[in-house]
Parts: C-alpha cells; structure tokens; sequence
C-alpha cells in the first residue's frame, strides 16, 4: 500500500509540474515570448543566486553535524594515514568546489542577458587551458602517489613478529584460522572440506603442521598495539573484507590468498569508553555484492590485551581434535571393568520378580 501511494504521489507531482509548464507556455504566447523569456532569466539568476547561498550554507552543516561521528577515530595506525589522505583530498577538493561553484552560480547572476550588453565570446586561450590542465593533473599524481605507497605499504611484508591470522569468507559468514604453537598454518585442499566431519577449511590432517590450528567461526580476536597480518580467501564467490574501523578493506579471492596487515590502536574494551557506546564492537563486514545474504555477511572483531588473548587461546582446541575424537589426548578414557571383585547386578526377570546376581 505504501509503494503505491508513493507512486500515486510522484505521478500527481509529475501532472502538476507538467501542468504548470503548459500554463507558463500559453502565458508566454499571449504575453510575448521575448518579453516572457528574458522575465525568466532574471528569475532563474536570482533563484541560482538563493541556490548558491543556501547550498554552502548546507554544505557547512552537514560537515559541521556529521563531522566525526560516522565512523569516528581511526582504530589502527594505519587508519590514520588513510583519513590523514581523505582530509587532505578533501581539503583541495572543497577549495575547488567552493571556488568553482561561487564563480559559476555568481556570474549565471551578475551576466544574465541585458538590452544594454553584448555577450562577448572567448573562445580559445592556450594559456589558461594549460593552467587548468598541469594544476590538476600535478594535484592528483601527488594524492595518486601517496595512496600507492601506503597501498603497497599495508598490502607489503608485515613486520618480523606480527600475528597471523587466516581469513576464509564463504555465504554468508566468515572463518578464521590461527597458527598452533609452532607458527605455521598446515596445508590444505579444498577437495577435502567436510564440514560434517569437521574440516570446514579442507586441512590435511596428514600435515603435522595442522595438529595445532585453531578454527573460530565469525569472531576474530587480535591484540592491540600489536601488527596483525590477514591471510584472505574465499570458500565460493568473491567477497570484500571490510574493516571500517581501521579504514582497510582487501577482496577475498576464491584460489587466490591476498594479504593485508594493520596494527589496532585501542581494544574493544576502550573503544566502548571512548565511543560512549556500551554495545560497540569492531566489525568485519562483506564489502563485495556476494549474493542474497550479503548484508548480513558480518563478522566480530575482539581487540584485547595479551594476557586475554592468550586466556582465549589457551580455551580452544585444535581443530585437528576436534576432527579426530580420538586422537585427543585430554579425552577421558571409560573405566575398564576389573575381575578382582564380584559385581552385583540386579537382574529383573520376565516374571517381573528382582533377583541379585553376582559375576
């Protein structure tokens, strides 16, 4: 019902401006076209004249209003090199905007057509046309430039001693992998993937470097102040890691590992305070159109200290357990049955009567 007021609304807007145009049409014919159209100039310079005020003045409060409170501080170090790059952008941007927009909607105002002056064409000035080109094409090689280096600097070698942690996205959720106590991620095949018989990643439990990995669905735990590389992948389609919070995002590629690494700056915990949101939590969300449940494609990220990461880890059993029941250690055997002593059973007969046995 409210689709088809919405449709009722926009066709009723649509007759009434047509309406108006036909009027202004008829009034112009009996009025004189010539004496009608230059009334109409002199209304739209003054109208863009309102329009240009108006729309700075905007442009001022929503910057003003928004500033900072839709994604809020950059919480890696990385971030900070990113929006340090958006506000510079911005800033040569605006000034452009500002300027462009000012001369374009002042000189529609000032020059509208007049009986008392010629319009004066200017065709062609090699001058001015290299100005306009070099300036801005120096502008851009140079945010160009500065984008790269820091592209190739958080997709490059992380540093000696950074955290690993693979990232598998898949319809519609993701998986993480961490590298047991000898720092290695086992080897695997995706024609091994089982989630029933829990080898959700398609590890080869032939590879001793995979008794030790650990598999976590949907939440990724990191430390803070710490570098954290990200091995991506994807299980079936391409999907998108976005990192909102850090100001990274990577494609997650099926076949194709890419990496990124950033260190956080604030844990979960902090950011909660600083953000005055007791319900906040970093989020990892699916940034490429994968399909019907993209939008729900969202995934927890728990920056924390050491000491409460490794209290996690040490929580978590290697999948390769998981996998294999058996081969777990820690798995409490059933009591074997000794004959030192005679065991009483109470037997009940088919007659219903109870009688003591001893075996």
């Amino acid at each position: 019902m409210t689709t088809f007021f919405v449709i009722a609304i926009l066709a009723l807007g649509f007759l009434i401006t047509f309406q108006i145009a036909k009027a202004s049409e008829y009034v112009a014919v009996l009025r004189g076209y010539e004496r009608s159209r230059k009334q109409s100039n002199r209304i739209n310079a003054f109208l863009l004249l309102i329009f240009l005020i108006a729309g700075l003045i905007g442009v001022y409060y929503c910057n003003e209003r928004l500033k900072g409170k839709i994604l809020g501080e950059a919480a890696s170090l990385q971030g900070e090199k990113v929006d340090l790059m958006l506000y510079i952008t911005l800033a040569i941007t605006g000034f452009v905007f500002v300027v462009t927009q000012i001369a374009l909607f002042w000189f529609a105002f000032k020059y509208q057509e007049s009986d008392n002056r010629k319009a004066y064409y200017y065709p062609h000035n090699n001058k001015l046309e290299v100005i306009w080109t070099v300036i801005p094409a120096l502008a851009l090689t140079v945010l160009v430039g500065f984008g790269l280096y820091y592209w190739f600097k958080i997709t490059g070698e992380a540093p000696k001693g950074s955290m690993e942690i693979e990232v598998t996205g898949k319809q519609f959720g993701w998986e993480f992998r961490y590298p047991g106590r000898d720092k290695v991620f086992g080897k695997k095949y995706f024609k091994q993937i089982n989630e029933a018989n829990g080898n959700p990643l398609g590890q080869l439990w032939d590879d001793p470097a995979n008794h030790d990995d650990i598999w976590v669905a949907q939440e990724m735990h990191c430390v803070v102040n710490k570098p954290v590389k990200l091995i991506i992948g994807s299980k079936d389609v391409i999907h998108d890691v976005g990192l909102s919070h850090f100001r990274l995002k990577m494609d997650a590629v099926p076949g194709t590992p890419t990496t990124l690494w950033f260190t956080p700056k604030f844990t979960t915990k902090e950011m909660k305070e600083r953000e005055n949101n007791p319900d906040f939590v970093y989020e990892i969300s699916c940034d490429q159109m994968c399909g019907k449940g993209h939008t729900g494609m969202r995934g927890i990220i728990v920056v924390e200290t050491q000491q409460e990461f490794d209290s996690w880890m040490a929580k978590k059993k290697a999948q390769y357990l998981v996998a294999n029941p058996d081969k777990d250690p820690s798995a409490k055997p059933k009591p074997a049955v000794t004959d030192t002593a005679a065991k009483t059973a109470v037997l009940i007969n088919a007659g219903g009567n109870v009688a003591k046995a001893s075996y």
